[in-house]
């Protein structure tokens, strides 16, 4: 999905003069063609994140489009300031691209492992959040998210994620989207993980229970009247995210929950146990770590829904 956003910018950078590429030495096999092209507005800026930001601001500050790109963590939470006090408080048009959420980069440790991100940027004013669940949502999104501004952050995965959808779905910023129909239970999922709900839901389908996935890639805002109609509607709600259980989409969800007028659903929620993984390896054997596979997910809301 990397490649679909960076194309996306390249095609955009070729019509419109405003649009500047940031990178923090990241990025090379992606934004080659972009940096032969329009080498002046296709910048590496080295592994200086925080005087990155606040580069983007200032180009902001002058009328540009900026998009600033490097892994999760380097481009959220080591210029975590930046990001508040340049880009957010001036309400300026800096959309950040952070590569490689969840266990995307799992064998490199926890350095790089992405499970803290969405919880502080959520927190931060006026900041918008899109978490695509592959290349195809990742293009629909893209293109909706590129003509919009101000403070934006796209979270993707590293790469080779399967095509949830066969054709580009009718999918909207800010709205869920219904990537599998069920009755009983739903699972929200936001990001590449999407893939894993799909998976569990398979499983309790074998069971006889109905399973819904629904492909929430806006985090922020979060369509909350979608949530507010399953809790009337369903047996069982889920959520399920490749991040810390704190903070995340989940308690968003969960903050849309406690304050609903009315509910039958029972509520869960699937993620990270907030810990810190002592065992390192790929994107898969890190997910088991955290109990994040379909069988896991499966086993434990099975146990949930015959529970009600």
């Amino acid at each position: 999905m990397r490649n679909t956003i960076v194309n996306l910018i390249h095609d955009l950078a070729k019509t419109n003069r405003d649009v500047y590429f940031l990178t923090g030495d990241l990025g090379y096999s992606v934004i080659d063609n972009f940096q032969k092209e329009i080498p002046e507005r296709c910048l590496n800026l080295g592994i200086s994140e925080q005087n990155m930001m606040g580069a983007a601001a200032g180009l902001a500050l002058e009328g540009k489009k900026v998009f600033v790109y490097s892994i999760v963590p380097f481009a959220t939470m080591r210029c975590l300031e930046q990001i508040r006090t340049d880009v957010a408080l001036q309400n300026l048009d800096v959309t950040i691209i952070g590569v490689g959420s969840g266990f995307a980069y799992g064998t490199l440790g926890p350095t790089h492992h992405a499970i803290e991100d969405i919880a502080m940027l959520r927190a931060i004013p006026r900041m918008k959040i899109v978490c695509p669940s592959g290349p195809v949502s990742a293009g629909v999104l893209g293109r909706q998210v590129l003509a919009m501004v101000g403070p934006t952050y796209i979270r993707l995965n590293r790469g080779g994620e399967p095509a949830l959808y066969d054709s580009p779905p009718n999918m909207k910023f800010g709205k869920g989207f219904v990537l599998k129909p069920g009755g009983a239970v739903t699972i929200f999922s936001s990001g590449a993980i999407t893939a894993v709900a799909l998976g569990a839901a398979e499983l309790l389908e074998k069971e006889k229970i109905s399973t819904e996935v629904v492909d929430m890639a806006t985090v922020k805002p979060l369509d909350g009247d979608l949530v507010i109609d399953r809790l009337k509607s369903r047996k069982l709600i889920v959520t399920l995210e490749e991040h810390n259980i704190l903070g995340g989409f989940g308690s968003a969800v969960a903050e849309v929950v406690a304050e609903a007028a009315s509910r039958q659903a029972a509520f869960k929620r699937f993620g990270i146990n907030d810990f810190y993984p002592e065992a390192f390896g790929n994107q898969q054997f890190m997910r088991d770590q955290c109990g994040l596979s379909p069988q896991l997910i499966f086993e434990s809301i099975k146990k949930l829904y015959e529970g009600l």
